[in-house]
């Protein structure tokens, strides 16, 4: 007893002393991790296009959304256990637990970038409504009590108790690490002791994801309590070994992408949240252990998603039916499902890609989600979210709304941008990463123990300028890796005002080693040409058309731009440049893109469907091209981000 009690204690004394210092994944004693993300709390995000992103989350997205989780009965869901009220109905779907816990990690990763008391009670107070529904077991779900408690772990294809869970563990280990609180996380422990207790190879009770989730929450638990169940527990969840003990049928497996073996994956298919979010669960586990199959599993998928399977915005999920991967190349525009929570899945399954390796591409995918897919989930005053993110819409399609009775995607837009400043920068033993460009401060440390603080000042993804002020404490040789883009195609890399000396290769990091002093500025200019992007010829939707993008932001045509002819009957010229005009007020300061077209009169809805002569587009037009991310800030309109192309 007594060295049990001593356990606890020094691991209580060892969490108490690190929380500071823990990222949004604390990978800092990971065996595989090359890259080691820097704490939230260490990047500031100065004034500049991030910044005005997680503002607007802080500031109306979050406060506007709790006030419609209370509304919708969310919170009550608890309250109503706690009382002991049978006479109060539980409103909403069975998994609005995890909308509620969505918020309290958006909450606390805002809590790191700025303390606020006000938000800090709130959450407290919320926490304590939570757990006051705990069950002494350590069980907790508003859905399975009362006449639904003997269904509990009986409609695990679909009842998204441990979804649940998983996210109450992130919320926990979130808010711990904003204030060093463990009262949400000793309840989310409870509950994964529970599990631990009851669940698992047999003869115990077999145990499924449905909807994976917890795989990954999981393994953070491990990094923050030290505790190996917690990770031989994901290991389970990953190995598939009881799809005969629960009697799945391949529809199953598929669909849920879980119960069979993680490494016999092929490719991505089934529900794209589910199956990313197993991916994300299999490449954290993979991060622990090092098992060589997850890892050609993992390279495997991640071929499978990026040459056949994500779209030019770097959303993914092709079908509505399932909320599903379609087969590779099929990439449809206005029936693209693309939710938002599938964007973000993708981020945060590269960033573990890209943690493990250092590799660029990864970082090219996550820039390209974040600018366009993710960014797009929210309006640009966070009070209206997109649910699906389609790249073509007709007129009068509504696609923003305040509120989804299914309300993944709100409480996880906001994780994303109030952790904004934990996707920055990295650090390995050589060294410091620098991912992303904005105007930001890191003030953190080299992995030798010396101090660094590192200025950031850019344009992006407006403008290519970009300027990296660095002072260290003292002298201290070390590199820094600075991204380049894959789509700046000349890139020029200037140290005190002098020739870097090496080759800024798009798609890489220039890896510059030196004995860097205080004042020592690196100065970028990126290529910000406007490119036409052309889709795979094996992308029927897309063949002759062309997409416009410009830095890492996505363009489209909105009909409130391009006066009365339809978007859908504009051709772009291939030939001639694009007017690039800075700081439309309308929409938030965005750069916009002018370039010459044409335009089919009469309208192509008058030609007949089938004929043996193709219609040419005969009138001159003048398109106006904006940011995908922005699309429908204006209200509904019809919009398209890939247009025919003109010789």
């Amino acid at each position: 007893m007594r060295s049990a009690a001593l356990f606890i204690l020094l691991a209580a004394t060892a969490l108490a002393a690190d929380w500071r210092d823990q990222a949004v994944l604390d990978l800092s004693k990971t065996p595989n991790a090359l890259l080691h993300p820097v704490p939230v709390r260490a990047v500031t995000l100065q004034t500049g296009f991030w910044k005005s992103r997680q503002d607007v989350t802080i500031q109306s997205s979050m406060p506007t959304l709790l006030t419609l989780l209370e509304e919708h009965g969310v919170v009550d869901n608890f309250r109503r256990i706690a009382a002991q009220s049978n006479y109060t109905p539980r409103r909403g779907p069975l998994y609005t637990d995890s909308d509620l816990y969505k918020w309290i990690e958006g909450a606390a990763w805002s809590l790191h970038a700025r303390p606020d008391p006000k938000l800090e009670a709130t959450i407290d107070k919320l926490v304590d409504e939570i757990l006051a529904a705990q069950e002494p077991s350590g069980y907790l779900n508003t859905w399975f009590v009362e006449e639904r408690e003997p269904l509990r772990f009986k409609q695990m294809n679909s009842g998204h108790e441990l979804y649940c869970l998983g996210h109450m563990i992130q919320g926990a280990v979130a808010y711990y690490r904003a204030t060093g609180k463990r009262k949400l996380l000793d309840g989310g422990i409870r509950f994964a002791d529970y599990l631990l207790k009851d669940f698992g190879p047999a003869p115990k009770r077999a145990l499924l994801t449905g909807h994976p989730e917890l795989e990954l929450a999981l393994t953070e638990l491990y990094r923050v309590t030290g505790k190996r169940a917690y990770l031989d527990l994901a290991g389970y969840l990953l190995s598939g070994v009881e799809k005969d003990r629960l009697k799945l049928r391949p529809r199953d497996t598929q669909y849920m992408f879980s119960g069979i073996p993680f490494t016999s994956r092929e490719q991505f298919e089934g529900h794209a949240v589910r199956a990313l979010y197993a991916a994300t669960g299999a490449a954290d586990y993979w991060l622990e252990t090092g098992n060589p199959q997850y890892k050609q599993t993992l390279d495997r998928l991640w071929t499978d998603l990026v040459t056949g399977k994500v779209f030019v915005t770097g959303g993914v999920g092709s079908r509505a039916s399932g909320e599903a991967f379609g087969d590779s190349w099929e990439l449809p525009n206005r029936q693209a499902y693309t939710e938002s929570c599938a964007s973000i899945a993708s981020l945060i399954f590269n960033q573990r890609l890209l943690a493990g390796s250092g590799d660029a591409k990864y970082t090219d995918i996550m820039e390209r989600a974040l600018y366009n897919g993710i960014n797009s989930g929210m309006s640009l005053d966070g009070t209206l979210y997109c649910y699906r993110n389609p790249l073509a819409t007709g007129p009068g399609e509504k696609i923003r709304n305040p509120w989804y009775d299914t309300c993944c995607c709100p409480p996880n837009l906001q994780r994303t941008f109030t952790a904004l400043g934990g996707y920055f920068y990295s650090t390995s033993k050589d060294g410091v990463w620098v991912h992303l460009y904005d105007n930001t401060t890191m003030d953190w440390r080299l992995e030798s123990g010396a101090a660094l603080k590192l200025e950031t000042r850019s344009g992006q993804p407006f403008q290519g300028n970009v300027e990296l002020t660095l002072s260290p404490a003292k002298p201290e040789e070390f590199t820094l890796h600075l991204r380049i883009p894959a789509w700046s195609l000349n890139t020029k890399v200037l140290i005190n005002g002098q020739p870097a000396g090496a080759v800024a290769r798009p798609n890489s990091y220039l890896a510059l080693k030196r004995v860097w002093k205080g004042g020592d500025r690196v100065t970028m200019e990126l290529d910000m040409s406007t490119h036409l992007v052309r889709a795979n010829p094996r992308v029927p939707e897309n063949y002759g058309k062309a997409a416009v993008q410009r830095g890492p932001l996505v363009y489209c045509l909105e009909q409130s731009d391009n006066g009365t002819t339809p978007v859908s009957d504009v051709a772009l010229n291939a030939q001639g440049g694009f007017k690039v005009e800075t700081g439309d007020a309308r929409l938030g300061g965005a750069t916009v893109l002018r370039h010459k077209g044409r335009a089919w009169q009469p309208s192509l809805a008058s030609e007949p469907l089938y004929g043996f002569a193709v219609p040419k587009p005969a009138a001159e037009a003048d398109l106006t091209f904006v940011p995908y991310y922005t699309f429908h800030n204006r209200g509904a309109s019809a919009m398209t981000v890939w247009i025919p192309l003109l010789p």
